[in-house]
């Protein structure tokens, strides 16, 4: 069996059509252009609006035009992670999809069930002609995962809509209401390289197999992030063993936690059996120290060529000093809701070779004076280390209405449907609500969605069960949708 025969078909068949398409974030171009042919297809009302984001348009079915318009939302870029040994081009090749008992998963990268589930959803709601429903518009937005593009650059007048149902939320029959802002924060130098010693050898040092993560939702499992373990070797081998650093790379998303890191370094060849002891001994250590979080933590050394530069003693101190310190994981939870992740940072990007040396990390807090703080926080730590630091793709927190009038029904809608209570509460992740509420102030927001498990790692799933059961709860939600004030 295939995923397109998975039930309910209408929502599977059009998962699978993503799945074929590329859509990676920053490359956006194949799945707008697919999501725009799609719509004429089908006779819907689509454009793509000066942010890059599609738009699309469904009037209500008869005796529903006095409903509230309700705004189907989700993002259409995907986070690209891949196993080492994976030679998927993200900007080519289809995702490969298979089912492994009551999950759908992918063969060696991201799903992109984040967020191409919502995106199914909105499609299979725009294609349908059997579900009552009030005037309906679709806002498919572009680039979420890097940074929020599409919904930072939306304009007041593109959409008419009184509600928002944002797809994008993890966890069937949980109804969030509001999120954490962001901010990435980057910090950067340039400098001179050096000659290295004339007798000394090169190694390419990797740490590999960490499960990473969603930097929003599962920042408060304990995974351990690759650069920081890097951070750790490194430090030791220059203490002990005379290494020199020549070049790292760290992570690929600010959003992710780093599953893998490479190094490469220079050290006299009679210090290459203690850096194999100190591999073997960090290897051992880290195993221990995330037992039970992360299995098969590996490090690996090989041999590399000799480069004609390393970084500045120095400038090489101040930063491995700088990612050793830094804040990486959680800072702190609400107080209020001991539960929910208030403010973290994500060490996601360490990138340094050839006379540069950058540091992308992702901050998230709920309060908006904690933002502050934990921004302060890694500037004066890479400040130090003399790195020029700087702000960008800040995002504020979405605070939550308790008093939301669609959240209310649909409460209820899912009490009536399945006889269980469902689950209203704030989310750690950074939702597109929080910035489209602020262009829209008089919509009411609340985000939703089938059970989606890591996303943005290569375990990323999508559970089957509770698609079937989100599709029967959005058929009837959208038939009572409020009719208008």
């Amino acid at each position: 069996m295939t995923i397109k025969e998975l039930d309910p078909q209408i929502i599977w068949r059009n998962f699978y059509l993503l799945t074929q398409v590329p859509r990676p974030s920053g490359h956006l171009e194949k799945i707008q252009q697919f999501l725009l042919s799609w719509a004429e297809e089908h006779g819907i009302e689509a454009f793509k609006d000066n942010a890059e984001n599609i738009v699309m348009r469904k009037p209500a079915t008869p005796g529903m035009e006095n409903r509230q318009t309700a705004v189907l939302q989700a993002h259409m870029d995907m986070v690209p992670q891949k196993v080492d040994e994976s030679t998927h081009d993200f900007e080519k090749d289809p995702i490969e999809t298979y089912i492994d008992g009551e999950w759908v998963k992918a063969r060696g990268t991201t799903l992109g069930s984040d967020d191409g589930m919502g995106v199914a959803s909105i499609m299979a709601v725009f294609e349908s002609n059997d579900i009552e429903h009030g005037p309906l518009e679709a806002l498919i937005t572009a680039d979420e995962e890097t940074g929020m593009y599409g919904v930072s650059n939306l304009s007041a007048d593109t959409l008419k809509g009184d509600i928002l149902l944002n797809i994008d939320n993890e966890t069937m029959g949980e109804f969030v209401i509001g999120s954490a802002g962001g901010v990435n924060i980057t910090a950067s130098m340039q400098y001179r390289e050096e000659a290295p010693e004339d007798d000394d050898v090169a190694v390419q040092v990797s740490i590999k197999n960490l499960r990473g993560g969603h930097s929003g939702l599962e920042i408060n499992e304990g995974r351990a992030n690759a650069n920081k373990l890097m951070a750790r070797f490194v430090r030791q081998a220059i203490l002990d063993d005379d290494a020199c650093l020549v070049s790292w790379k760290g992570g690929n998303m600010r959003n992710a936690i780093p599953r893998t890191a490479t190094v490469v370094i220079t050290l006299p060849k009679e210090n290459l059996d203690d850096l194999h002891d100190l591999a073997a001994y960090c290897q051992e250590t880290f195993a221990e120290e995330y037992r039970g979080v992360e299995e098969g933590i590996s490090i690996e050394l090989a041999a590399a060529e000799k480069p004609a530069g390393v970084v500045p003693a120095e400038i090489q101190d101040n930063i491995v000093c700088a990612l050793l310190a830094c804040h990486d994981g959680v800072l702190r939870n609400i107080p209020s809701i001991p539960s929910v992740v208030e403010t973290s940072s994500n060490l996601g990007i360490v990138d340094i070779a050839d006379g540069k040396a950058s540091v992308l990390i992702l901050a998230r807090s709920s309060s908006e004076t904690m933002t502050e703080y934990i921004q302060e926080m890694q500037e004066a730590c890479f400040s130090m280390a003399g790195m020029k630091v700087e702000y960008g793709g800040q995002y504020g927190a979405w605070q939550p209405n308790f008093d939301s009038p669609i959240t209310a029904t649909m409460v209820q809608v899912y009490k009536n449907l399945f006889g269980e209570d469902a689950v209203v509460q704030v989310c750690h992740a950074g939702l597109e609500c929080s910035i489209i509420g602020g262009v829209y102030p008089k919509m009411d927001l609340v985000s939703f969605g089938p059970t989606l498990r890591s996303p943005h790692t290569t375990d990323e799933r999508c559970s089957i069960p509770s698609v079937a059961k989100f599709w029967t709860f959005l058929k009837a939600l959208l038939k009572e949708i409020p009719v208008k004030a």
